[in-house]
């Protein structure tokens, strides 16, 4: 599970001028309001983390008001041995290079990414959960924040072009505009905060490179600690074995549920040269596989809960991935001890959790 530092939720808490507790009790005038289900290793999973945005919403009721006051509160120095690393960098650039390299270590629920040798250069923030009701006011948060250290960082003011969110504006987007001093859309096709190529290169007030690369090696050593990044083939893999039963999914929508663009989508499966079609071949094998080895799921209703609505067409494909029936894949598999699934060691199994559809009973 997804998880984001604890830092976060207590700025937000404070933001909208409450209090949370060691112990994960969020209190206002001396009374319990809300109580954050938060580990004592400084994280938080990301379930929980939205649970309390999504209830911070409804207690304030202004988005915008808990947006700016949250980035107005939260600064560097919260962030640890990044945030001062950020800023003693020499140039705006660096800064925002080393939290593109070095956010993960506060979250894996997001990541940024400069694109310093565009015109405008682009900053962009790019999801890596599912799609959420919280992560609009999340992102919302995590852009004025960075808009708001910008500015702290830069020895000289910084103007920026423009500010985008990919989801939709839900309040008066000029409440947005005088907060960022720029042009503000939603509905974009990025959440990014874009600015000039030439401001990147402004130094900043307090940078000193010696200071800098001591806290850079400070922080690789804590990056080589974490454990490597599951690859996007996994995590599309894996999202769509629960799908499936509902017919194969368009890229479009995958994407969108995995809280990205559709060119994002794309982009990150060709960085991994592969292609939605082969992800979905091969979630659909070892699904099929899976079902056809560990469970008595008929071949009727393996075929639908891998996205087919006839067993024939099903069967073929079969045929033609494996080399065997599934009848027969079936046969061989059940008398062997283990059975080789391409690396799919822990697969969810939909068919324990869930009822086969009718409509299976009648495929084929």
């Amino acid at each position: 599970m997804a998880t984001a530092a604890s830092i976060f939720a207590t700025t937000l808490v404070r933001a909208a001028g409450l209090n949370l507790t060691a112990d994960g009790k969020v209190t206002g005038k001396g009374e319990t309001l809300f109580h954050l289900n938060s580990p004592a290793d400084g994280t938080i999973p990301d379930d929980a983390y939205f649970g309390l945005i999504e209830w911070l919403r409804l207690h304030t009721q202004d988005d915008p008001a808990l947006v700016f006051s949250y980035a107005r509160e939260i600064r560097g120095d919260d962030l640890g041995a990044l945030g001062l690393a950020l800023k003693s960098a020499p140039t705006l650039k660096d800064s925002l290079l080393r939290l593109e390299r070095y956010f993960r270590l506060l979250t894996d629920t997001a990541v940024y990414r400069l694109q310093h040798e565009a015109d405008p250069a682009l900053f962009i923030l790019e999801a890596r959960t599912p799609d959420h009701p919280a992560l609009k006011l999340r992102d919302e948060c995590a852009l004025a924040a960075v808009a708001e250290n910008i500015k702290a960082f830069a020895r000289d003011p910084v103007e920026l072009d423009h500010v985008a969110f990919a989801h939709g504006c839900r309040s008066d987007p000029v409440h947005f505009e005088a907060f960022f001093d720029c042009k503000v859309l939603f509905g974009a096709s990025h959440t990014e905060i874009a600015l000039a190529p030439e401001a990147l290169n402004q130094p900043n007030k307090l940078g000193d490179r010696g200071i800098s690369d001591f806290l850079t090696q400070h922080l690789e050593a804590e990056v080589a600690r974490l454990p490597e990044p599951s690859s996007l083939q996994d995590e599309v893999r894996h999202h769509l074995v629960s799908r499936l039963s509902d017919g194969a999914p368009q890229a479009s929508d995958v994407a969108t549920s995995m809280g990205m663009s559709e060119r994002t989508f794309y982009r990150r499966l060709a960085d991994e040269n592969l292609s939605f079609r082969d992800v979905l071949r091969e979630a659909q094998v070892a699904l099929a596989q899976d079902l056809l080895a560990d469970s008595d799921c008929t071949i009727a209703e393996v075929a639908f809960l891998t996205g087919y609505s006839e067993q024939s067409t099903f069967s073929r494909a079969f045929k033609r991935w494996v080399g065997t029936a599934p009848a027969q894949f079936r046969q061989r598999s059940q008398g062997e001890e283990t059975i080789h699934r391409r690396n799919w060691q822990t697969v969810p199994k939909p068919w324990q959790d869930r009822p086969i559809p009718r409509e299976a009973q009648r495929l084929g």
